[in-house]
């Protein structure tokens, strides 16, 4: 069993959700709307949703939102809502690599919340393949990650530290493995008494080795921004935004 099937419970679900600024979601959700053009009834599949922090607002806004993720909590959270609100959302709690989808159910898709660097380099070509053959002929598929190596690279960071609202301290000791590609960290999470800590893998991959893989599964890179204005991704952004298109 990969490391975040059981990462995202208790203090560290708590944790991830707390650190989550609602102005800039808002403005990631126009990012969404507006790069993936998406409109009323849409079918619009979002992987790795947690408790729905972009689905709910699409929804709201009309589309019809299928959500993937694993955290037994975030989704219980995702389906009250969704029960309350009178959405269209299905929320399945399972793993993406496993579920089971009709081909070309979906006319949009996106993996945000810097999730995208879970799967090593033979799942990931999976994933992608698996989006490709999910999406509509032309649907475009979103992802958001801080984990680049074009990111990570120019400032990496061996110990880090970050207090979270309701005084949680977040911990990390980050060790790099070039042979594999991949960021082998201990995180840990402390809030009064309470202490958990996990160990996790992230796998690093350069801009030009995710256009390779995203082309090989038959999605064409057609914007790679360093930024929700949409400015071109440059070494050293903090962050990428990325968009692809079936083939």
């Amino acid at each position: 069993m990969a490391w975040y099937h059981t990462y995202f419970e208790g203090l560290p679900q708590k944790a991830w959700k707390l650190n989550q600024d609602e102005e800039y979601t808002e403005y990631e959700v126009d990012f969404l709307r507006d790069t993936l053009d998406l409109q009323e009834g849409n079918r619009v599949l979002d992987v790795m949703a947690g408790y729905g922090r972009h689905a709910l607002p699409l929804a709201d806004q009309g589309m019809e939102l299928t959500c993937v993720d694993l955290s037994k909590e975030y989704c219980d959270e995702l389906q009250k809502i969704t029960k309350q609100e009178n959405l269209s959302v299905n929320v399945r709690c399972e793993d993406i690599l496993t579920s089971s989808f009709e081909p070309k159910s979906f006319d949009a898709a996106y993996c945000f919340g810097n999730s995208f660097s879970f799967f090593p380099r033979e799942d990931m070509q999976k994933f992608l393949q698996k989006i490709a053959d999910l999406l509509v002929d032309g649907g475009q598929f979103a992802i958001h990650t801080e984990n680049l190596a074009e990111s990570i690279f120019p400032n990496f960071q061996i110990r880090n530290w970050m207090p979270v609202q309701d005084n949680i301290i977040y911990l990390a000791q980050n060790e790099y493995h070039p042979e594999e590609g991949v960021i082998e960290a201990e995180q840990t999470f402390i809030s009064g008494a309470e202490k958990v800590t996990h160990h996790v893998r992230q796998h690093i991959y350069t801009l030009g080795e995710l256009s390779f893989m995203f082309q090989s599964a038959g999605l064409k890179v057609i914007g790679a921004f360093g930024n929700l204005e949409a400015d071109p991704f440059m070494l050293g952004d903090e962050q990428l935004y990325l968009i692809a298109r079936k083939m």
